[in-house]
């Protein structure tokens, strides 16, 4: 009976782990640490935690029209009167928007375009929302677009491609300049390093 319970337990425990590993910046030693210190405090940190993740799963959306994620369909940012309607910062990834919103230097709209062209990856633009961006410059007061993507293979291809979509469109297609490092995902970068490339950006 003591082995039946033991082995039930471990088996919640691995799969509690095995969900933590899969968070990125964690692996099997960092998940079972933490997966530790939430079973040893279960009152003021797993059950709230616990909580917190059911409440954000339920009431978090899709924005329909910058693809950000917020409480509300129109997000915030899409809705805020005081940012500028004339320029699009086009992002990879929702991280990538809250790390340009960090730095505060940028008062304008968003789109996320959900990941980069990537053939490995199964990433082409059918599964980016390229299209949905095609739509808002043709359809909205869009002067400028921002390429506010990483210096990789992959965000520099994804760049190449949008601005050759945009080509005939009333619109000046822009892109983070100095102080991107080759390589550097938005992400990573220091909010100075992001400022920089921001205010320096460079027409495509």
């Amino acid at each position: 009976m003591n082995n039946n319970f033991s082995q039930h337990s471990e088996t919640a425990l691995d799969r509690l782990v095995k969900r933590l590993a899969r968070l990125p910046g964690l692996g099997s030693r960092s998940a079972k640490r933490i997966a530790l210190h939430m079973l040893l405090n279960r009152k003021d940190v797993m059950e709230p935690l616990a909580e917190a993740l059911q409440e954000t799963a339920r009431d978090m959306k899709t924005c329909h029209h910058c693809f950000s994620i917020d409480t509300s369909d129109p997000c915030r940012i899409c809705t805020d009167t005081s940012r500028s309607e004339n320029t699009i910062c086009v992002v990879a990834s929702v991280a990538d928007l809250w790390a340009l919103e960090r730095t505060r230097s940028f008062r304008g709209q968003y789109h996320v375009l959900g990941g980069l062209l990537s053939a490995i990856d199964g990433m082409g633009p059918r599964e980016l929302n390229i299209d949905a961006l095609l739509g808002r410059i043709q359809g909205e007061k869009v002067e400028e677009i921002i390429l506010a993507l990483s210096a990789t293979v992959q965000g520099q291809s994804t760049a190449h491609y949008i601005a050759d979509a945009c080509n005939g469109l009333p619109v000046t297609v822009t892109r983070l300049a100095q102080g991107m490092p080759f390589g550097g995902e938005l992400d990573y970068l220091d909010d100075g390093t992001i400022t920089t490339a921001l205010n320096a950006r460079k027409a495509v």
